[in-house]
Parts: C-alpha cells; sequence; structure tokens
C-alpha cells in the first residue's frame, strides 16, 4: 500500500474510533455536523441531475420536432410539384383548347405543329418543330398561329422542320393596310427587340393617310402566303419623298411560341 494510502487509512480508522469512543450526544452532534456540511453538495448535486433530466428531456423533444419539420418539409416540396405539374397540365390544355379553337375557325385545313426548340442566338429568327417530311412538311408552308402569320417553313427533316419567323428581316411578305389602298412590303428588323420586336413596313405611297392601331393582313400576292392573315397593326407612320414607312407591332406574341398551324400551300 502506497504512504499516502496508508496514511488516510490510518486518519480514517482514528477519527472512527475517536468518534465511537464518544458519548451518543457527542456523536449526534457530529452526524449533524456532518450531514449540514455535506447537505449543500447533496442540494447541487440533486438540482444538477435535474437540470440534466430536464436537458435530455428537451434534446429528445427538440430531436423529434426536427423530424416533424423534416417530413413537413419533404410533404411541402412534393405538393410544390404536384402544383407545379398541375399548372403545366392546366396550361398546356389551355393551349389545345385553344388551338383546337384555332383549327375550327380558320377556312384551311391546317397541320398542328408544336415548338420544341428555340436557340438563343436565334430565338426572333427561326424556331424548330415536331413536323417533317413523314407529315408531309413542305419548303416555304405558310405557318400560323392563333393570332395570325408566324412564318414559313425554310428546312424539312425526316421528322424535324425548320420556321422562319415573320420577326426575321429575310421573312419578306406583301401586305395591305386594312381600310386603305396601301400596299408594301413587310419584314422583320435586324436588332430591333427591345419592348418586344417590331415589323418594317416599306413602300407606301408618299402621303399615305394611316392612323396607328389600324391593322395589316397579307395580300395574297407572290403565290406563297394566303390572303388575308392578319400580321400585326401599325404603330407609326414615316413619311418620305418618294414613299413612306410604318412600324407594325406582331400580332403574334413572338416572345411565347409553343403551338403552330401549317397551312397547305396555294
Amino acid at each position: 500500500m502506497r504512504p499516502l494510502n496508508l496514511l488516510a487509512f490510518l486518519l480514517f480508522l482514528g477519527g472512527a474510533v475517536w468518534a465511537l469512543t464518544r458519548s451518543e450526544r457527542t456523536v449526534r452532534d457530529i452526524q449533524a455536523t456532518y450531514y449540514s456540511w455535506l447537505t449543500p453538495f447533496l442540494n447541487a448535486g440533486s438540482t444538477l441531475e435535474v437540470k440534466a433530466r430536464t436537458f435530455l428531456v428537451e434534446v429528445e423533444h427538440s430531436k423529434k420536432l426536427e423530424a416533424e419539420l423534416e417530413s413537413i418539409r419533404a410533404e411541402y416540396d412534393r405538393l410544390r410539384q404536384v402544383e407545379r405539374h398541375s399548372l403545366e397540365v392546366e396550361a398546356e390544355n389551355a393551349r389545345l383548347r385553344r388551338a383546337l379553337d384555332f383549327q375550327k375557325r380558320i377556312e384551311f385545313k391546317a397541320t398542328v405543329a408544336r415548338v420544341i426548340r428555340r436557340q438563343t442566338t436565334t430565338w426572333w429568327q427561326t424556331v424548330e418543330i415536331d413536323r417533317g417530311w413523314e407529315s408531309q412538311v413542305a419548303v416555304h408552308q405558310p405557318v400560323v398561329a392563333d393570332g395570325g402569320l408566324v412564318g414559313k417553313v425554310d428546312r424539312v427533316g425526316d421528322k424535324l422542320s425548320s420556321v422562319i419567323l415573320l420577326t426575321d428581316e429575310a421573312c419578306q411578305v406583301s401586305v395591305q393596310v386594312e381600310g386603305t389602298p396601301e400596299v408594301g412590303i413587310l419584314s422583320g428588323q435586324r436588332g430591333q427587340y427591345e419592348g418586344g420586336p417590331k415589323l418594317h413596313l416599306r413602300f407606301l405611297s408618299p402621303k399615305a393617310r394611316i392612323s396607328p392601331g389600324t391593322r395589316v393582313f397579307t395580300t395574297g400576292r407572290g403565290g406563297l402566303f394566303p390572303a388575308n392573315l392578319l400580321v400585326g397593326t401599325v404603330e407609326s407612320v414615316l413619311p418620305g419623298p418618294l414613299d413612306s414607312e410604318a412600324l407594325v407591332r406582331p400580332s403574334v406574341d413572338f416572345t411565347d411560341l409553343s403551338t403552330v398551324f401549317l397551312l397547305p400551300l396555294p
């Protein structure tokens, strides 16, 4: 046994012998003193135990709340996905209803096509549709939408075709201003897209009397586009010494093309 341990044992033994040889009253006083000295430590230990148990209960409760919160988040995300899908389905159904209604209203037997690809660099020039040789699509076939003329087919593949849009300067159309004898050539404008694309109407008479808001339709001249297809409305007119020009807002929303119709060639 180590010296320190032996010394402690002897002191404890001596204290015990001394206490046992005292009178009963003295022993009770010693016990009272001992317990009075020990009581604060016992109370502190009891308080710490209560706090520890409370802390463990709170930790367990927090874990349950965290699990419930995670479950609620997962359910919320699932409901958001369901809502998003429902909105997409509803929007698609609305587009199909408009397409069917438009197909009933037009005089031509049209082929429905969906816009499946659109490049950012050529957003206002071309789109690709899900129809090709297999659907008997032909080059230069007119393309329309619910609002009016969209453009024409310029390349055809087996199952896909490319459409040059009316907003491209390379797409030129013979048009007439409604309620006037004014006839001109309409085309897109390169780089004029702030606030939406505008169309350029040229070769009007020098003293053309055209009011803003007047509609513009195809003439049918040239044998490419049928007559009386709406292309847009006049925004402004710029008179000139030899001819006048006008700025036309397209009737079709070219920022959001989803469903189009291919008209048969004349």
